[in-house]
């Protein structure tokens, strides 16, 4: 049925791949948007895997981040769904053939943009569908006909459901950093995904590292396939200068300015582990005078596709970040990430610092680590086999921290008396206060019992009261009755 992808590799003597897309058999369409996208030379990623999806054969591609992946399996597969392109509007004539599967919005949106660009001189119709917006225009947009499909697993049986989507027609599918999407749960959606599918189709499965749970779906749902590796698994990549600082818990953030400032940093990514922590560091940030955007799931996605295309677009300084900002997200030049929180899975900190250096440009990588961070630290080493030195950080903001209290001292206390009024010759200085309670006055007169005189007479009030009980007061809302004569109804005297 299936067999191991370590059986099949390519081999690495044979001729090099085409270094120019303008060498590879691609139609004038396709290299027409791949020069207005400035490409002339593959990366290695590309240059090996173009060819074999080429050959319809299945893929497993690993890579570092920021290598092309995305052009390595798109690019070809435009080219093979080439014969089916027609300017027809009816929908039955452009059916889902391509179904590419990423595990975040952000991922899917990038990818889908990318599609886009490469196939907009062909008649091949692209659509993405993902969570947190409405479903209505999605909706709409797979009634009209697209050919590729790029989707997050939960929103893509969403559509299944409500039969908006319909994959009986599926020639090739994708699995983008599979193994993102196996740590956040999604493999009972893929699997279910899949089991929509027709059993004979293309797969394949790109991702930046790959686990053993990674191989175990490659075996269950790919077809004699062919293991493209292009650099050592789980590296980093060999451009990003790693630095590792150590620091206190409450000088992360004055550690962040330091180094923005020491190193004239304008635009950074930092990322953090908690959606709370991003939003209230975010807001620290702003307080500091630096233009700050939040970027974590408890956004609308609205909100969030907002934020990163401000960052993108140099509008904002710094971008705190969860996880969901550490993969597949292609920023041009960005100059450095921070680590401002260890990551709790060793394998998201090759996908945090790949967010710089990209496409061979250079890129800063810190990562801030406290005295609790040492297994995770450990993790990191076990996964990229180097041992990581911990670097001091002087900071040189001492100034700017309020100064620690100190209890006060006896010595501190004559020079604060003498300051208000001068000490008498006398006394040689002021003894410490002690507090004593002051005794309460007693009066005989008040602890004795009442006793009535005999001699004592009412008072003139009393004697001219009447006997007579009072009266109840009556409310000031209701009129008393007034007096009126007998003839005219009233009481008569007795």
């Amino acid at each position: 049925m299936t067999s191991d992808p370590q059986a099949f590799v390519a081999p690495a003597d044979e001729a090099p791949p085409p270094a120019r897309f303008d060498t590879l058999p691609l139609d004038p369409k396709l290299l027409r948007a791949v020069a207005d996208q400035g490409y002339m030379s593959m990366t290695p990623i590309q240059a090996k895997a173009i060819p074999i999806v080429l050959e319809g054969r299945d893929v497993m591609g690993a890579a570092q981040t920021g290598t092309g992946k995305t052009a390595a399996f798109s690019i070809p597969l435009l080219q093979k769904m080439m014969r089916h392109e027609n300017s027809s509007a009816s929908p039955a004539r452009h059916p889902v053939r391509a179904l590419v599967l990423a595990p975040t919005r952000e991922l899917a949106d990038q990818v889908a943009n990318n599609v886009k660009a490469y196939a907009k001189h062909c008649n091949l119709r692209a659509a993405v569908v993902f969570g947190g917006i409405d479903m209505k225009p999605q909706t709409l947009e797979l009634k009209a006909g697209v050919e590729i499909l790029i989707a997050t697993p939960g929103r893509l049986l969403d559509h299944i459901e409500a039969k908006n989507a319909v994959l009986n027609q599926v020639e090739y599918v994708v699995l983008d950093e599979a193994d993102r999407m196996l740590d956040i749960g999604f493999l009972p959606d893929l699997q279910r995904i899949l089991s929509y599918l027709p059993k004979q189709r293309q797969t394949l499965l790109f991702s930046a590292t790959f686990s053993p749970e990674i191989k175990r779906l490659a075996n269950s749902y790919l077809q004699d396939p062919i293991l493209v590796e292009v650099a050592r698994p789980n590296a980093t990549a060999t451009n990003v200068e790693q630095r590792f600082f150590s620091v206190g818990d409450d000088d992360k953030r004055r550690a962040v300015l330091h180094l923005l400032k020491e190193r004239g940093i304008t635009q950074s990514l930092v990322f953090v582990n908690s959606k709370l922590g991003a939003a209230r560091l975010a807001r620290s940030f702003e307080r500091d005078g630096l233009r700050t955007s939040a970027l974590h799931g408890d956004k609308s996605q609205d909100e969030r596709l907002k934020a990163l295309a401000a960052f993108k677009a140099g509008e904002v300084d710094l971008m705190v970040a969860t996880d969901v900002a550490a993969r597949g997200l292609d920023i041009v030049d960005l100059p450095a990430v921070f680590n401002f929180d260890v990551p709790f899975n060793a394998e998201d900190y090759v996908h945090r610092i790949g967010r710089t250096g990209r496409a061979g440009a250079s890129g800063l990588a810190f990562t801030l680590v406290t005295r609790n961070d040492a297994r995770l630290i450990g993790d990191i080493e076990k996964l990229i086999k180097k041992k990581i030195d911990l670097d001091p950080l002087e900071l040189d903001d001492e100034r700017s921290r309020p100064p620690a209290r100190r209890p006060l001292r006896d010595d501190d206390r004559p020079a604060r008396t003498e300051s208000r009024a001068p000490a008498s010759p006398a006394v040689a200085g002021p003894s410490p206060r002690r507090y004593e309670p002051r005794a309460a006055s007693r009066d005989p007169f008040f602890d004795k019992p009442y006793e009535a005189r005999a001699s004592d007479e009412p008072a003139a009030w009393e004697r001219s009261a009447p006997s007579v009980p009072a009266p109840t007061r009556l409310s000031p809302n209701i009129r008393p009755k007034r007096k009126v004569a007998a003839l005219l109804g009233g009481a008569a005297k007795a």
